[in-house]
């Protein structure tokens, strides 16, 4: 198989045949990422793909999910995605799915009848990273679209039957932004139908540009307390039917439900960490951890 440094896959992805079909991340723009900095990107070519598809049958001849490695794999040609799912199911005849991390303008440049082909192929999960509902903070952090273009695309998405994982970064907004952010994006969420909404903790990582503004003193980090106010307030104002999965190992205070089943359950638990512990204490749980 061909890998390219790091690779990255949602954890619901841990038993997938993992498929490089680009290397690297089309728009590597974002402030807080740091992911994809040491590999410019480029286009894996389909004999390499094939190679490696031969490799997998020979070891997973049944194979119901294929997981495509790259930032943003979405970002390729109707036709180059269409070739890749007709290899995928020409060696992998019992493979269901084929999923990958998809970026709004992904999705913009694909017609409806092309998604809905796409989702005819096989291509019927994508894992996005919203971020925010927050245009403010969306602009700083030069992610590339807003909260109501995000918003036309995903219920392209649905239109289509492509089901897709939304990502949300609680504290991206900074110092005493977090209840506006939770409610912007609470709002943007309520306008539509994801399968799920994986939520993680902002980490400056040395070496981008959000954690450089820290040092120059151009952005102020939420605290920990901060963060279990916004996480809160979010799930507080949530309406969409939908699973919530705020369990990374960047939230202090891990909780896991559906909306509206599990809604009143999550809150007690934040509410007690907000009501039982204090800044120090919530810091020195992020201070210990040694990897993310």
């Amino acid at each position: 198989m061909h890998y390219t440094g790091t690779i990255y896959r949602p954890p619901a992805e841990a038993k997938t045949v993992l498929l490089q079909v680009t290397v690297g991340c089309s728009h590597d723009c974002c402030t807080f990422c740091s992911m994809y900095k040491d590999v410019p990107f480029r286009i894996e070519p389909i004999e390499q793909i094939e190679e490696d598809l031969k490799e997998v049958l020979s070891v997973q001849p049944n194979a119901e999910r294929v997981y495509l490695v790259g930032g943003d794999p979405f970002v390729l040609s109707f036709e180059q995605l269409k070739l890749i799912a007709d290899k995928i199911k020409e060696y992998l005849s019992h493979c269901k799915t084929i999923s990958m991390y998809a970026r709004i303008t992904n999705i913009k440049s694909k017609t409806t009848e092309e998604l809905k082909t796409l989702r005819f192929l096989g291509i019927n999960q994508l894992y996005i990273g919203i971020e925010t509902g927050h245009n403010e903070t969306l602009t700083r952090i030069h992610k590339g679209n807003t909260a109501e273009e995000a918003v036309v695309q995903c219920k392209r998405l649905e239109e289509a039957g492509i089901e897709y994982h939304a990502i949300y970064l609680n504290g991206l907004a900074g110092h005493t932004r977090g209840e506006i952010s939770a409610l912007e994006t609470a709002k943007f969420f309520n306008q539509l139908k994801p399968r799920s909404i994986g939520i993680t903790s902002l980490t400056l990582i040395p070496g981008t540009e959000l954690y450089e503004q820290k040092l120059k003193g151009e952005f102020v980090e939420a605290n920990e307390f901060e963060r279990v106010q916004e996480l809160k307030c979010f799930i507080e104002h949530l309406e969409t039917n939908t699973k919530v999965f705020a369990n990374h190992v960047s939230i202090a205070t891990p909780v896991v439900g559906k909306i509206p089943e599990d809604q009143s359950k999550m809150l007690k638990v934040l509410q007690d960490t907000i009501d039982d512990f204090d800044e120090d204490e919530l810091r020195q749980y992020r201070e210990q951890l040694k990897q993310l």
